[in-house]
């Protein structure tokens, strides 16, 4: 179950506040990055996950797919090195491996619920919403930019201590999880190829 946090907001977030208030400009981009990523209601990216962890000298590689589409669903297909299917439709989460399948119902996990809902509030260009659940930092320019994500609930913050998010205009690029133990997920976006 440990790992359940983790996988589960990998696939959340690789679909994605509160500015500095001495920073007016970094707002205004917040506010349009927010608005450009709500017009999307549609998304399907190819990724690269590498997971870090202490107990491993070299890091975990999958690959895959994600998509989303508005309001609240959200899949991920890793293709290797082993095919695995999770979906995230509502409050429930499907994981799919080989014949074997797994729902769970998502209020039985209170610690990754806000994880979930940052992502549907940052795809619905809800900036209240995100910044009810996380402490939001914003760094660069439409252009280019990273989104610091530091969860407000002491729950939330067992699981993950930071998610970096880096863009560019609408589009993620990178996807980082940090966990409070030192490991970390590295999630590299690109468009789809596949069929």
């Amino acid at each position: 179950m440990r790992a359940l946090p983790m996988l589960a907001l990998s696939v959340l977030c690789a679909l994605c506040g509160s500015a500095a208030a001495s920073a007016p400009p970094a707002l205004d981009d917040l506010n349009e990055i927010m608005g450009l990523l709500a017009m999307r209601q549609h998304g399907r990216v190819e990724f690269i996950e590498q997971r870090f962890l202490a107990v491993l000298s070299r890091p975990i590689e999958s690959s895959g797919e994600l998509r989303y589409d508005a309001p609240d669903r959200l899949e991920k297909r890793t293709l290797l090195p082993h095919a695995e299917t999770l979906v995230l439709s509502g409050g429930t989460l499907t994981m799919e491996r080989g014949s074997s399948r797994r729902v769970i119902d998502l209020n039985t996990y209170p610690q990754i619920r806000p994880f979930i809902e940052s992502l549907r509030a940052t795809l619905a260009g809800d900036r209240s919403a995100l910044e009810r659940l996380f402490h939001v930092d914003l760094a660069g320019s439409l252009a280019r930019w990273t989104l610091t994500l530091v969860p407000l609930e002491s729950n939330a913050k067992q699981s993950v201590a930071q998610v970096r998010i880096d863009g560019a205009r609408d589009q993620l690029l990178r996807v980082e999880i940090r966990q409070p133990d030192g490991d970390r997920s590295l999630m590299t976006l690109r468009p789809s190829t596949l069929p």
